[in-house]
């Protein structure tokens, strides 16, 4: 560690700001907004995340009947997570909770995922895997309620840098959505600083259905200036975002406290 007091002072500013944007409590941004790597909770370990997003400046009509409208509102989501093996991982999100600035709160469902990463060495510049998920969402928060994702996963890093590309497909299972494939990719890009603080960019799109993808003037992005970093035993990802093209948020917050319990 090169420098561990700037790194200190770097993660408290940052999860400083971040507690200051969830006490707000002003639906919503997704309830998680993430990048999966290859992390993992050791083989039979418990593991923990608090995902906390907030609309700065969101959408303040709904597009469909039912829908909360995401301006201002905060969202919460505990993510338990436990280690099955080496290679495999079951995560359940649950409550996912909306809290609106009149400080009325609404609990949106609930997610089982499952993760599963190649076998390689820690020292690997290149790994692989697939995550799966499988939930209910309100009618507050998703058109229809029940919807799945396949999440490939594929990343290298080496000293300095870290790239990562999840190319995922959203599958609506019930209602009368369409089921064909929804392709939604995620890319990560970051820069290893002193000691354990990473500066980077996370970029998400929305590009429509996978057969027949959406016009470009449809098309919905949303790019995060990240740090990512380690206060005590918790692992710290925040961010600021800039919706364009076709979303209707504008500005997001966001912020992954991770625990692991050995």
């Amino acid at each position: 560690m090169k420098n561990p007091t700037l790194s200190r002072r770097i993660g408290c500013a940052l999860l400083f700001t971040g507690l200051s944007i969830a006490s707000l409590t002003a639906l919503a941004t997704p309830d998680e907004i993430q990048v999966y790597n290859d992390d993992m909770d050791d083989p039979g370990n418990f593991g923990l995340e608090l995902h906390t997003n907030y609309t700065l400046d969101g959408s303040k009509t709904p597009s469909y009947a039912g829908e909360v409208p995401s301006h201002h509102v905060l969202q919460v989501t505990p993510e338990l997570s436990y280690g099955i093996s080496k290679t495999l991982e079951a995560g359940l999100y649950f409550p996912p909770m909306a809290i609106h600035s009149n400080g009325s709160v609404n609990e949106n469902g609930m997610r089982f995922r499952l993760k599963y990463i190649a076998p390689h060495e820690a020292d690997s510049t290149f790994y692989w895997g697939l995550n799966t998920e499988v939930g209910y969402s309100s009618i507050r928060i998703a058109e229809n309620h029940w919807n799945a994702e396949l999440r490939p996963i594929f990343g290298y890093r080496n000293a300095a840098w870290e790239f990562i590309v999840n190319p995922i497909l959203g599958l609506t299972l019930s209602g009368t959505g369409s089921r064909e494939p929804e392709f939604e990719p995620a890319i990560k890009i970051s820069r290893a600083l002193n000691g354990d603080t990473r500066l980077g960019i996370e970029h998400y799109a929305s590009l429509g259905p996978l057969q027949h993808l959406l016009p470009a003037s449809e098309r919905s992005y949303t790019t995060y200036v990240t740090a990512d970093t380690e206060i005590g035993k918790a692992e710290v990802n925040f961010g600021i975002g800039r919706g364009y093209g076709n979303t209707p948020d504008r500005w997001m917050a966001k912020m992954i406290l991770g625990f692991s319990f050995r």
